[in-house]
């Protein structure tokens, strides 16, 4: 073999020592061991007649010129080569950097190394040492704690300042000059009443009449269920309710007994003459006004439709119209029950 030849063989090595590092990223000291082993094989083959035969094309970096496949037929062992190289499916492996391509084309005079592995798909597992915290438990205690403190404090605060608003309440209407009168009239028993008689009770007092066809029993009726809602309460005291006829003239001790047993066993019925209810309605400032007569001798008495709320001391505090609910009346009496034994003390 001449010179040419080895040293065009010896350049061939290289080339495919690079190549096939390159293009299949297998171990460079295997790659090397296998064309070592195998040159041997193939010293009498001429590799230049395979090089500058076929139309022009490379494989697997071979130089320009030869035909694709032909190395492969013309010497075997290139083929198993290339077989045992190539078994990995190609997705198990990472392409080598692309200095390697760079060094191929200044010379090859230092390969790049390719040491990569294949690699495998893997899922997390999290952490082998998970970083202590708070179980979730002693989060939702906390939680809990924090969200019963803010609230425990908004409940404190809401009071405290609806307390401070019903005492401002009671102060303004103390000015006010409503029921300082002293009233004197007789009951549904026929005996004579005055506002002493009711001092030291929470009273709840309603102008009507008993000709009333639906307001004066309807407001009678809330009243009575709030009265028998504040009996039910324990700490609070009970209330009287009281029932001022503005139709005196139809209304005697006779007519007031059979209409207040209709409601709470409690409701006292008072009349009088008409100079002395005339005096209580205006004491309380209720305006009242008989309608004309029909067919039936019959009239209908416009009025003032106002429940008012008496303190023990004899002094109006609040009143309650048609729009207010019994629960709101009954919720608006307690808390005027509260502010009141706060301030009064005994």
């Amino acid at each position: 073999m001449s010179n040419s030849t080895l040293v065009f063989l010896k350049s061939c090595e290289t080339r495919l020592y690079v190549i096939i590092s390159q293009r299949t990223c297998v171990d460079p000291q295997t790659v090397k061991k296998m064309l070592m082993l195998q040159v041997s094989r193939c010293i009498n083959f001429d590799f230049r007649h395979t090089m500058i035969h076929g139309a022009p094309g490379t494989l697997l970096g071979f130089a320009s010129g030869a035909r694709p496949g032909l190395p492969f037929r013309r010497c075997p062992w290139l083929l198993g080569v290339r077989k045992a190289l190539c078994s990995q499916p190609a997705s198990t492996y990472r392409r080598c950097p692309p200095s390697s391509r760079e060094l191929l084309h200044l010379g090859l005079k230092q390969p790049a190394p390719c040491l990569i592995h294949p690699s495998y798909r893997t899922f997390s597992q999290g952490p082998k040492n998970p970083t202590p915290g708070y179980t979730l438990r002693t989060r939702l205690v906390v939680t809990l704690l924090f969200g019963g403190g803010i609230l425990a404090t908004w409940w404190y605060v809401y009071a405290e300042k609806q307390q401070k608003m019903q005492m401002q309440r009671m102060e303004q209407l103390k000015k006010v000059a409503l029921g300082h009168g002293c009233f004197s009239l007789l009951d549904h028993t026929g005996q004579r009443r005055t506002k002493a008689d009711f001092l030291g009770r929470w009273v709840l007092m309603y102008f009507g009449f008993t000709h009333c066809p639906d307001i004066c029993p309807d407001e009678l009726e809330k009243l009575t269920n709030v009265v028998k809602a504040l009996d039910e309460e324990a700490g609070l005291p009970s209330v009287q309710p009281l029932f001022i006829t503005v139709d005196p003239e139809r209304d005697d001790v006779a007519a007031m007994a059979r209409y207040v047993k209709d409601f709470h066993p409690r409701l006292v019925g008072l009349t009088g003459t008409p100079e002395e209810v005339r005096e209580a309605s205006q004491d309380y400032r209720v305006y009242y006004s008989k309608g004309p007569k029909d067919e039936d001798n019959d009239y209908i008495v416009d009025h003032t439709i106002l429940i008012y709320l008496i303190n023990p001391d004899g002094l109006f505090l609040d009143y309650y119209n048609r729009t207010v609910s019994d629960m709101q009346m009954l919720q608006s009496i307690r808390n005027h029950m509260k502010a009141y034994m706060k301030m009064s003390p005994k």
